[in-house]
């Protein structure tokens, strides 16, 4: 496995992965896959603001992806990010997640960040249970805040001091 910067030649599997999410499980809260352009506009905000996007790679495979970006706009809450980690269906209980979120941490170090952030569906068990080892602490849950696939949903938020 290989974590590296992820390069615009990576969008094209870092938008098939986000896709895949968003049309398969509940852990991005919307209804409508992305497109190319949007995904683009998202990377290029984030190498504006100085923010990492990173890619995991297994045989020269993009199979999963993590960045953070600003949690809040007002500029009291400038040293909290929000992270988020996809990883493509075929190989999430891999460690590939636990990877992409780890390397996170010395980059927002380096930004001097103080706290990173997340927001998981609280049916992701799995992911929840991943943030728990990985020193993020449960802050409480969001009862039914979304609604996707015709059913109610509720977010845990969770947090880790950097």
């Amino acid at each position: 496995m290989l974590i590296r910067d992820a390069t615009n030649a990576d969008l094209p599997a870092i938008l098939a992965i986000y896709n895949d999410v968003v049309t398969n499980t509940t852990a991005i809260y919307d209804q409508r896959p992305s497109t190319l352009d949007e995904r683009q506009s998202w990377f290029d905000a984030r190498g504006r603001a100085g923010l990492p996007v990173l890619v995991a790679e297994l045989d020269r495979e993009v199979v999963g992806f993590s960045s953070f970006g600003e949690w809040r706009s007002r500029w009291g809450y400038r040293y909290t990010v929000e992270h988020s980690v996809h990883v493509r269906a075929d190989c999430r209980g891999r460690g590939f997640g636990r990877a992409l979120i780890e390397v996170l941490f010395p980059r927002a170090a380096a930004l001097g960040m103080h706290m990173m952030i997340g927001h998981i569906d609280s049916a992701a068990t799995a992911s929840l249970r991943l943030h728990e080892k990985l020193g993020f602490t449960t802050i409480g849950t969001l009862r039914e805040v979304a609604q996707l696939h015709n059913r109610w949903l509720s977010v845990v938020a969770v947090q880790r001091e950097i």
